[in-house]
């Protein structure tokens, strides 16, 4: 199926691992120009190197927790074209008793997860309305619905992307503009690779022994019991910025494997 992407430029934050890297492929193998994003020129520089193989890739180095990163990257992509397509993707999680997290640690968590899709959609929202054509997808997850006890910070800033999406969407009525949020549940990246094998070098269990007890035990309400692909959430994001789900605005799409028990 021809999605309508090639040639149309693209910006994922938080694109060196994980679900952003595979949604920056995936963006690739449609034909679009890729701008790639993290915090460290060295991995930056190997996604580029890496994913150049594919398409066209520009990689920007900025911490789009912060104002001056965002505005670094808006700053050196509006130099060499407008933007079709913003993915909001970077977003950093950590498991934490309610009580022990520091005003800090909230703050910081917003930021990053929250004002990093506020600041680059203010930069970039305003000229796609203009020109009447463009993609921005927040990347949010099932715990914006489902919060998790020992992870409240961060399910409270998914919770705030929906709200934010689906406000931002109210904002393109009438355009070809979309606005729309995913909510992708576990999904197997390196990260969750790396977690679980250190609980298996530390209990001497296999990880796929893991894994299922994770989904037994820990997930049992989830449809698919077992772990997302980085390809499938990032194959949601794709076609959810084409020509083809120009009808789909203000939604948020679940990519969860039906861990959340509600049909709305």
């Amino acid at each position: 199926m021809d999605l309508g992407l090639a040639g149309k430029k693209v910006l994922v934050t938080g694109s060196t691992a994980g679900i952003g890297n595979a949604t920056a492929r995936a963006f690739l193998r449609e034909g679009a120009k890729v701008f790639v994003n993290g915090r460290s020129s060295e991995t930056v520089e190997a996604t580029v190197k890496e994913l150049s193989q594919q398409g066209e890739v520009v990689g920007i180095v900025a911490d789009v927790g912060t104002a001056v990163g965002t505005d670094k990257i808006y700053e050196e992509i509006i130099k060499q074209d407008s933007l079709d397509v913003l993915i909001n993707n970077v977003g950093i999680f950590g498991a934490k008793e309610f009580v022990q997290i520091t005003d800090e640690e909230w703050l910081h968590y917003f930021n990053v997860n929250v004002m990093s899709a506020v600041r680059l959609s203010r930069s970039f929202l305003p000229p796609m309305v203009e020109r009447n054509s463009g993609r921005i997808m927040l990347i949010a997850s099932e715990t914006g619905v489902k919060p998790y006890p020992d992870m409240i910070h961060y399910s409270m800033t998914k919770t705030a992307l929906i709200g934010l999406a689906r406000g931002m969407a109210e904002l393109t009525k009438g355009t070809n503009v979309t606005v729309n949020s995913i909510l992708p549940g576990p999904t197997w990246t390196e990260g969750v690779e790396k977690y679980f094998g250190g609980i298996s070098q530390s209990t001497g269990q296999s990880i796929s022994e893991l894994t299922e007890s994770f989904f037994k035990t820990g997930q049992p309400s989830s449809l698919i019991q077992r772990f997302a692909r980085v390809e499938e959430v990032a194959d949601t994001i794709v076609f959810l910025s084409s020509a083809k789900a120009s009808a789909i605005n203000g939604a948020a799409q679940r990519v969860e494997g039906g861990i959340i028990r509600s049909s709305f």
